[in-house]
């Protein structure tokens, strides 16, 4: 049997367009230190940078992240593992991202009947 996903945990992306190093921190529940880190070693992770080398994340980082922290943490694999895994299934949706995708829809289609039920 498989270990509950630490995924189950992050909180749901905001319909924003961009985000900070400190906000994907708080939504991956990855340290900045190591966000900067694996964007070094992962090349599929290449926030924009804007004034001052500030970093700017969309939303497909900030699921890649996620997909990221879940090979390294939940499944166990090395950098060097999780890196092949990626660009082995760079081309196809891994399971694990259309899962995140589908729960953010879900959130975000619930939000929205709040707002059209007021």
């Amino acid at each position: 049997m498989l270990e509950p996903s630490h995924n189950d945990e992050l909180p749901p992306i905001p319909g924003k367009r961009y985000f900070t190093i400190g906000e994907v921190s708080d939504l991956c529940s990855v340290k900045a230190h190591v966000l900067r880190y694996w964007e070094q070693e992962f090349p599929q992770l290449a926030p924009v940078k804007r004034r001052g080398n500030r970093r700017y994340y969309q939303r497909q980082d900030v699921l890649m992240i996620r997909q990221i922290r879940s090979l390294l943490y939940d499944q166990g694999y090395t950098i060097g593992g999780a890196k092949q895994k990626l660009s082995g299934s760079e081309n196809k949706d891994d399971a694990t991202q259309a899962k995140q995708l589908i729960r953010q829809m879900i959130t975000e289609l619930e939000e929205v009947l709040l707002v059209l039920e007021r």
